[in-house]
């Protein structure tokens, strides 16, 4: 399991990044992404301490730990600056908090992301077929999500992703230990969504490409 959306308590989440990471390689992952929600405010505090965080941990940890910044009911104009500005403090991966069903995100915030060219669009269960088009034409990966509330969107996501031919990943946007998943019930979690068991594994395959072109941008 690669996990590439999670939160410590540098935003709303319950855990250092250093219990997140431990729990993590406890479970089976082999890698996880530190995201924690950023606007205008605190990108400065957030991504170069996620990043030290990260950096520290490789050198105790077989679990491969990245850090990055999920963008959080940005309206939707400022969304491309601040993924610029994540990038340039250091951020390696940077994911936009989608429109889920669930919250009132701002419409066309979908979209913005997209245009952006960040890494993941996290639970865009408003996704539309348009965007999802858009989606596979720039690169940006459209996320399945475990986490209760925002997986109502999933089926969209799946369907209109697959008929678009969009990257797929799945994710737990994680808040606290029981968020946590091993590969084994992220396959539930997929097969709900309505992915045949390939599409499964090819979400996993996308989400270890990601992370190995994060990492070369990188070196």
């Amino acid at each position: 399991m690669i996990d590439l959306h999670t939160h410590t308590l540098f935003s709303d989440g319950a855990l250092l990044p250093s219990e997140l990471v431990q729990r993590a390689e406890a479970l089976g992952l082999t890698a996880v992404a530190l995201t924690d929600h950023g606007d205008m405010s605190n990108l400065d505090l957030v991504v170069p301490r996620l990043r030290v965080a990260a950096d520290q941990l490789n050198k105790h940890h077989r679990i491969k730990t990245i850090a990055g910044v999920e963008l959080t009911h940005v309206p939707p104009d400022l969304i491309a600056p601040l993924a610029r500005q994540a990038y340039d403090l250091g951020a390696q991966i940077v994911v936009v908090h989608g429109e889920s069903p669930v919250e009132p995100v701002a419409p066309g915030t979908n979209r913005a992301g997209i245009e952006a060219g960040v890494d993941i669009l996290a639970h865009p269960g408003l996704l539309t077929a348009q965007e999802a088009a858009l989606a596979a034409q720039k690169g940006v990966m459209l996320e399945i999500s475990s986490r209760g509330g925002h997986s109502l969107g999933n089926g969209q996501v799946a369907r209109l992703g697959l008929a678009a031919g969009a990257l797929l990943c799945i994710n737990t946007d994680a808040h606290a230990p029981r968020d946590l998943i091993a590969w084994e019930f992220a396959q539930k979690v997929g097969r709900c969504a309505g992915l045949e068991d390939e599409q499964v594994e090819q979400c996993r395959a996308n989400s270890r490409r990601l992370l190995e072109a994060v990492l070369g941008r990188q070196s």
